[in-house]
């Protein structure tokens, strides 16, 4: 389970610094999206991602499956309850809802690879004007100009973050660096990460239907 959390966390930071390309946008009206769109390109074509992008899902099937049989063994064994309630003092709530949250990202997943990967991988878009590349920015710019497609969006944000400030230095914990020398860089750099991270990935649905994005 940490082997492949943290396999997924090192494929948030790749994702998060492409997406974030389209901030390019902010500063340089004119540049359109290019710059994520030449980006996005790289990531399509390239021979090594798409062989790691397939790594990347089986990396999430097992993830999935070990967290909801992890989930039911914890579940059986916790069958007739604590007779003290400890509530935030024994553990956070987000870390004894770990099995709901990773639900909830299960749902967010399906529904933003069937508005994003799909159609730049199965279905086609169309390409840039002049360019060999798809146009997969003014896409997103269609997508997030739905309120309730952003409203889910930040909320998967929001999902993702809590799942990870108990899965990140859980994560480490697991391989046996819980010591005092370690832990508290680990849960330092846990905390930021899962602010951070979510942050930025909530910020370009908000942004593009604020349309501080995407003007052109």
């Amino acid at each position: 389970m940490s082997l492949t959390g943290l396999f997924l966390i090192s494929f948030l930071i790749i994702h998060v610094c492409i997406n974030a390309c389209i901030f390019n946008d902010l500063f340089y009206p004119e540049d359109d999206g290019d710059m994520f769109n030449r980006a996005a390109h790289f990531m399509a074509t390239s021979m090594v991602v798409r062989t790691l992008e397939y790594g990347l899902f089986i990396g999430f099937i097992i993830h999935i499956i070990q967290g909801y049989v992890l989930e039911a063994k914890n579940l059986s064994r916790r069958g007739k309850g604590y007779k003290i309630n400890l509530a935030n003092k024994g553990s956070k709530w987000y870390s004894r809802t770990m099995g709901l949250l990773g639900t909830l990202l299960l749902l967010f997943l399906i529904m933003h690879i069937s508005h994003f990967w799909v159609p730049s991988r199965i279905t086609g878009l169309e390409e840039v004007e002049g360019k060999n590349y798809h146009n997969l920015f003014i896409l997103m710019v269609d997508v997030f100009h739905n309120p309730v497609i952003v409203v889910l969006y930040v909320l998967g944000c929001i999902s993702l973050a809590y799942h990870l400030l108990h899965g990140f230095q859980s994560a480490f914990r697991t391989l046996g660096m819980h010591n005092t020398r370690y832990i508290g860089m680990i849960k330092g750099i846990g905390t930021a990460f899962s602010i951070i991270v979510p942050f930025v990935f909530a910020l370009m649905p908000i942004s593009i239907y604020m349309d501080w994005i995407g003007r052109n």
